[in-house]
């Protein structure tokens, strides 16, 4: 049982039902998660920290004990993570039809992802589908918005990160989330990169930003240090 799916068994035991205990971060679970806060006069917000934590585990029922807690997953602290990982793969080619359907589940889109860069709309479908509070660009689909999402930090698991494209001061870019790094390149995960949903390499000196959601809360900076296989890409569509 991972975190995600104890939390979901835990809301259920309570009487808040997340429609499924399926270990995904999605809007049933935040629901039920949110309602389950408000009837224990907790702050509405997205955070499961220890007090949240210790009131799952008490038994609404009379000697029903709660399993152990299990240590929350990488990816379920950056649940935007988990949805961008879960559709790792998808070419805007072969699954363009799953592709467009998943672009569009968090209400708007830029359009064919064929036909479009798309980068910046799958970094807004996973964010607003795991962070329905965020605040988003105005226009999230031009890379160079979100210089001015959420919070300014230090490269790490998560983050929100824009590259230039051309120049540093052109309008083109691309926007993706941080995987990994090694000695001279950002791993990133993201879309538009080789026309797919994919982990690619971007050399260190095209950085333009590093940005972490509002209400994430406070995370850790997470550094991931892997080898450095691959080629150094440069145009990621």
């Amino acid at each position: 049982m991972t975190f995600m799916e104890w939390v979901q068994s835990r809301l259920f035991a309570h009487g808040f039902d997340p429609k499924g205990i399926d270990g995904l971060w999605g809007r049933n679970t935040l629901a039920a998660l949110l309602a389950f806060k408000k009837s224990r006069g907790l702050a509405l917000n997205e955070r499961i920290d220890d007090d949240v934590i210790l009131r799952l585990r008490q038994t609404p029922d009379a000697g029903k004990v709660a399993p152990p807690t299990p240590k929350p997953e990488l990816y379920e602290i950056f649940p935007w993570m988990q949805i961008a990982l879960s559709k790792k793969g998808l070419q805007e080619g072969r699954d363009n039809s799953t592709l467009r359907t998943f672009l569009k589940s968090d209400g708007k889109t830029l359009g064919d992802p064929a036909k479009l860069p798309w980068c910046g709309d799958f970094v807004e479908t996973c964010i607003a589908l795991a962070l329905p509070k965020e605040p988003l660009p105005v226009n999230p689909y031009l890379a160079a918005n979100w210089d001015r999402f959420g919070r300014s930090v230090e490269p790490g698991y998560g983050c929100v990160m824009r590259f230039w494209r051309g120049s540093r001061t052109s309008v083109n870019g691309h926007v993706a989330f941080y995987y990994a790094e090694d000695v001279a390149a950002y791993h990133v995960l993201g879309g538009n990169q080789s026309n797919s949903i994919s982990v690619t390499r971007i050399a260190k000196n095209r950085l333009v930003s590093a940005r972490m959601p509002l209400t994430a809360g406070p995370v850790a900076r997470i550094k991931v240090t892997v080898a450095a296989n691959g080629d150094v890409s440069t145009n990621e569509a």
